[in-house]
């Protein structure tokens, strides 16, 4: 019966966020959060998991002072507690900065048969946090899980290659990190959102974590982020024929070293 711990991300919603056509800046003003894509279906594989084999699943965040609005939607999807770090470092951290913070977080928590991740985060999708994490924690790393199972305190796990599979097994604790792939993440139902509420919550301070101040500077600084607006030709073909459309369009194409 696996204990299983899920770490994830509270991320601006992408679908709200406006490009300012002056200057390709970002318009986040209406943007609303939501808990990062990929961990959603790393939520959704520790419950199934859980569902079939039994255990125990929780939940550990880490983010700005918006993360406490991800508590209630993320015990809706399964686990039974969720941990939450809230610190304004959040706002600049790289994959450096979160894996320190998760990784202290859970010395202080204890161990995990099972510590899940998303492959990456939907804003910067750098996939290393789960890595990182694994290194600090001195476990091993299972990455691009397309598919998961655990049996007794074996891991097995499918991972998705560039050109095939790979099957593997660890005797746990592991960390792994899940495809989008592996499953598709419910959607709570109206009873699930109502005892979620019920579900605790706690807090972890970030000034309880022993972590150095060289250990909440990012590694990687991002200076801006700009939009990508496609600025089309609009090139309209009118021939008589459809033959000769698509040679005038193969003849453009090839001008400009597409083809």
């Amino acid at each position: 019966m696996p204990k299983c711990l899920v770490c994830y991300k509270w991320t601006l919603d992408e679908q709200d966020i406006k490009i300012k056509p002056e200057d390709l800046s970002l318009d986040s003003s209406r943007a609303k959060g939501k808990i990062s894509d990929f961990d959603r279906n790393a939520i959704e594989e520790a419950a199934l998991l859980v569902e079939k084999n039994g255990g125990a699943v929780d939940a550990l965040t880490y983010g700005a002072a918006t993360v406490k609005q991800s508590l209630k939607d993320a015990l809706s999807r399964g686990p039974e507690k969720v941990y939450w770090v809230a610190d304004a470092s959040a706002e600049s951290a790289d994959a450096s900065v979160t894996a320190n913070v998760l990784a202290a977080a859970i010395r202080k928590l204890g161990q995990y048969d099972l510590i899940l991740c998303g492959e990456g985060s939907s804003d910067l999708f750098n996939q290393q946090t789960a890595s990182r994490l694994a290194a600090l924690l001195g476990l091993p790393c299972l990455s691009f899980l397309q598919k998961l199972s655990v049996e007794g305190d074996v891991v097995k796990a499918t991972r998705k290659l560039e050109d095939g599979t790979e099957e593997v097994s660890v005797k746990g604790p592991v960390v792994v990190s899940v495809l989008s792939e592996i499953n598709k993440p419910r959607i709570p139902t109206l009873k699930q959102v109502l005892g979620a509420s019920k579900k605790p919550n706690e807090e972890i301070k970030i000034a309880d974590l022993g972590l150095k101040p060289e250990d909440l500077q990012p590694k990687a600084v991002r200076k801006s982020v700009k939009g990508f607006v496609m600025q089309r030709k609009n090139v309209i073909y009118k021939e008589s024929s459809a033959a000769d459309n698509v040679a005038k369009l193969k003849s453009s194409l090839a001008s400009e070293g597409l083809i």
